[in-house]
């Protein structure tokens, strides 16, 4: 079974709570209790000092006098008692109690009839003299000297249980702690969870409202900074989506439209031919036209397919080292009789009689003939094209200049979208698929270099890029 956000943090907040609880209530209850312990040896061994110190300096346990007269030291010992809950015994050298600072209850026993070894060690811990109390207790014996012999002992007494207890409380007390603290917490993580929540929320409406198309939708206030930056990457999403829906509207059309003037006059010159409208003796001529058109359509077919294969698998180059003047001179060759139709000369100006550039020879001829096609197309007659290469600091720079009819600055930046073309073209771009210059700008980047243009409507149109020169 798969659990949402909503359960896994619920059940992982419990198990956190669960087990920080268990922790402290063991591991933790154990440590107090320790410390407690260690800090309760050190206060009897302080008062057993203190107390030795103070009535027990030189003093034979063992006199006659201890024998007849205990009654001021009952009282001191009985004081402290009362202080400190601390029971004392004042322990002649055979074992006998002589004084029981909790109103004499146990004088007279001796501890060597209930534990023979009892008074040999410091410390003792549990039932040892369980006969004489029903709980267990942690002892200190501390030994009194005279005259460098042992005349007896200070024997001190604390429950262990009111130790245990103590520890309890204080763990008690870390829990309760603890469970506000966590309170506390539960209360800001569902705030924040909420917070969240809302901020997925929107971001899952946006989406889908995309998901549909709806490009446009308002994204709304935002509610939290914390998604400032998703909100801004879902409008500029929307935004791109919104340029591409347009754009795919438009490329539709302008596919529509440059397929559907070549394929009306193939249909109507066929038709013409087959119903008899055209004479035999005309064939010759439409069938040119027909043969026109259909070369017309398949080159924008090819290009077509050429960019799709750009964009899936990307422009792939193969460098090689060859002479970029040689390929202008070729490419440049190859227009000529297109030129003598429009009396349009080539001028080629080159800086240096040869110069070498590493770059797909293939592609970079494909890139310079749509230049080159272009500028025949849209230049006047009677007019010139100049095409100079020039090398400057391991660059190569070819530019291709007409001076035709130009491109209006608001559309040069669009130029380069496939199927695009100007107002000013539509009238003389007759076999142009407006996929030439799409085609030149994915292979000029795919060789990590740059293609410029400068027009001025009615004066004419530079095309600069530029090739890695050797």
């Amino acid at each position: 079974m798969k659990l949402n956000f909503r359960v896994t943090w619920l059940l992982s907040y419990l198990v956190i709570v669960i087990s920080t609880i268990v922790i402290i209530n063991t591991y933790g209850r154990g440590k107090v209790y320790e410390k407690l312990y260690t800090e309760k040896k050190d206060s009897l061994y302080t008062t057993a000092e203190t107390l030795a110190d103070e009535y027990f300096t030189n003093l034979d346990l063992e006199s006659e006098e201890m024998k007849t007269d205990t009654h001021s030291l009952r009282s001191e010992l009985k004081s402290v008692y009362v202080a400190t809950k601390l029971r004392i015994w004042l322990v002649g050298a055979k074992g006998r109690i002589i004084i029981d600072s909790a109103d004499g209850q146990f004088e007279g026993e001796n501890l060597s009839d209930y534990d023979k070894t009892f008074l040999l060690n410091q410390f003792y811990e549990g039932d040892k003299l369980k006969k004489l109390y029903n709980d267990d207790k942690i002892y200190l014996v501390y030994p009194i000297s005279v005259n460098q012999k042992i005349s007896g002992y200070i024997v001190i007494s604390d429950s262990i249980t009111r130790l245990k207890n103590k520890a309890e409380d204080y763990t008690d007390q870390m829990i309760i702690s603890f469970m506000i603290i966590n309170l506390i917490t539960a209360l800001v993580l569902v705030f924040l969870y909420f917070r969240f929540q809302l901020g997925l929320y929107r971001v899952t409406r946006i989406a889908k409202e995309y998901a549909m198309g709806h490009f446009d939708v308002d994204i709304g206030k935002r509610p939290y900074n914390d998604f400032s930056e998703i909100y801004d990457s879902l409008n500029y999403m929307g935004k791109k989506f919104g340029n591409y829906s347009e754009a795919q509207t438009k490329f539709i059309a302008n596919v529509s439209h440059d397929f559907r003037s070549p394929l009306t006059s193939i249909k109507g010159y066929t038709e013409a031919m087959l119903d008899g409208t055209i004479e035999p003796e005309m064939y010759a001529k439409y069938l040119e036209i027909i043969l026109f058109e259909t070369n017309r359509l398949k080159k924008m077919t090819d290009n077509l397919l050429e960019l799709n294969n750009f964009e899936h698998d990307g422009v792939n180059v193969e460098l090689s080292e060859f002479d970029i003047n040689e390929v202008v001179r070729m490419s440049a060759a190859t227009f000529e009789n297109r030129c003598k139709k429009k009396k349009i000369s080539i001028e080629l100006t080159f800086s240096a009689p040869k110069l070498m550039v590493k770059a797909d020879l293939y592609k970079i001829e494909q890139v310079i003939q749509n230049l080159i096609d272009n500028a025949i197309k849209f230049s006047n007659n009677n007019s010139s094209i100049d095409i100079s290469v020039t090398n400057q600091r391991n660059k190569a720079f070819v530019s291709v200049k007409d001076h035709g009819i130009g491109i209006p600055k608001e559309s040069q930046a669009r130029i380069w979208n496939r199927f695009y073309k100007t107002d000013l073209s539509r009238g003389k771009d007759k076999t142009g698929s407006g996929l030439g210059l799409a085609i030149v700008k994915e292979i000029v980047e795919a060789h990590g270099e740059k293609i410029n243009v400068i027009s001025t409507p009615g004066v004419g149109t530079e095309f600069i890029f530029s090739l890695t020169s050797l």
